[in-house]
């Protein structure tokens, strides 16, 4: 029998959760806001060997968070996302003696599949702890923890990018190797879940490799979840390339993204009542991720640096608005057409819209927006608009086969 996170009993659990959640996004904030300069100008690699070992080391994990969600599945969550904590501090580690490309793509495919593999233990760990109608809710307290250890982070990593030394950088990933540590200590706090049951006589062990529905549901997530990348890396080139907006607009509107994901992230994950409304809530998605693309290309629009800053402002807004329903919707739908007793290799087929996303997202992103301008960001939001409503169809789909 589950229990919810949030009832009197249970609430330590919860708070675990969200404090190891914050553990690792505050080293995680501070290691993305560094790392590539610390590979190019520490390490001597070319920015196109550090961009090539990180997509491939993202792809590699994508295909890991199976067979590891898998896994935690069958040995326990708990224990699971414990080992893999510590791996992936040790990945970290490994960053450090890199200086060749071949060894800095060993060590990113280990830095990849511990990630993966760790977000679908965690996943599997929170499902076991909450009842299926928390889950949700849960998850976006864990969200909010998350995304304000990444702006902490953010802030320690440009002290080093400031300070722009090797041993700045060093603490950064000493720094970021610790925080999983402490990951790792904090979910081996939380209760012992228990492994699954091994697979009945005939039944494949990675049953969603073989789960259309669920596989096309993941697929579209994965599209939508193009967004990361479209804030991260097309709108801060965009920016600097296409408009007249000020430089310190990039660091306005990352602020603004984690401000208001933080505040209310939790208050529009409670609106999920069901798998249904989760649909509608990703189809909504669509539209507004749609709108946020159009506002965006008309920032390049005029000389006037105000106005680009404030076009850009609103589209930042639609766009947060856009991320927060889509994240709700595809965690509620994730994990409710996910088998109870296979919920790690589930969520880790489910997390790889993730790796994906980091994968293609950066080139595909700049090369439809950069490159093509206006027209770029119509197909985009074009394309958001398509899949958020694709999305209930193949939730409707998925639901009848469970």
């Amino acid at each position: 029998m589950t229990v919810t996170l949030e009832r009197p009993a249970t609430r330590r659990p919860g708070r675990l959760l969200a404090a190891a959640q914050l553990a690792g996004s505050l080293g995680d904030g501070a290691f993305l806001t560094c790392s590539v300069l610390f590979f190019t100008r520490i390490a001597g690699l070319t920015p196109a060997q550090v961009g090539l070992g990180l997509t491939l080391g993202w792809a590699v994990g994508s295909v890991a968070g199976v067979p590891l969600g898998h896994l935690a599945d069958r040995h326990g969550a708990r224990g699971s996302a414990v080992l893999l904590a510590l791996a992936t501090g040790t990945s970290i580690l490994a960053f450090l003696v890199v200086r060749s490309p071949l060894p800095f793509v060993m060590a990113a495919c280990l830095y990849g599949s511990c990630q993966t593999g760790l977000a679908a233990a965690r996943q599997a760990l929170l499902a076991a702890l909450a009842d299926p109608e928390r889950r949700t809710r849960v998850r976006a307290h864990l969200q909010s923890a998350g995304n304000a250890g990444l702006a902490v982070g953010a802030g320690l990593g440009g002290l080093a990018l400031a300070a722009d030394t090797a041993s700045a950088y060093l603490t950064v990933f000493v720094l970021d190797a610790a925080s999983f540590v402490v990951t790792a200590a904090l979910l081996y706090a939380l209760p012992a879940v228990p492994a699954s049951s091994a697979s009945r006589t005939g039944e494949p062990k990675l049953a969603v490799l073989r789960d259309r529905p669920y596989a096309l549901v993941t697929v579209l997530n994965a599209i939508l979840l193009l967004r990361m990348p479209l804030l991260s890396v097309a709108i801060p080139l965009w920016i600097v390339e296409r408009t007249a907006a000020p430089g310190w607009t990039v660091s306005a509107l990352f602020v603004l993204n984690t401000v208001v994901v933080v505040l209310l992230q939790v208050r529009v994950a409670g609106r999920v009542a069901s798998i249904g409304s989760a649909a509608r809530m990703v189809r909504r998605s669509g539209v507004l991720l749609l709108a946020s693309c159009v506002a965006f290309a008309l920032s390049a629009s005029g000389t006037s640096p105000w106005t680009a800053f404030g076009v850009l402002a609103v589209g930042a807004l639609v766009q947060v608005l856009g991320e927060m329903l889509q994240s709700a919707g595809s965690w509620e739908i994730g994990f409710a057409l996910a088998p109870a007793d296979k919920q790690g290799q589930y969520q880790g087929f489910f997390g790889t819209g993730t790796s994906v996303a980091r994968a293609i997202g950066p080139v595909l992103l700049s090369t439809v927006v950069i490159g093509w301008g206006l027209p770029g960001w119509l197909l985009m939001g074009a394309v958001f608009a398509v899949a958020g409503w694709a999305m209930g169809p193949a939730v409707r789909w998925a639901a009848a086969t469970r």
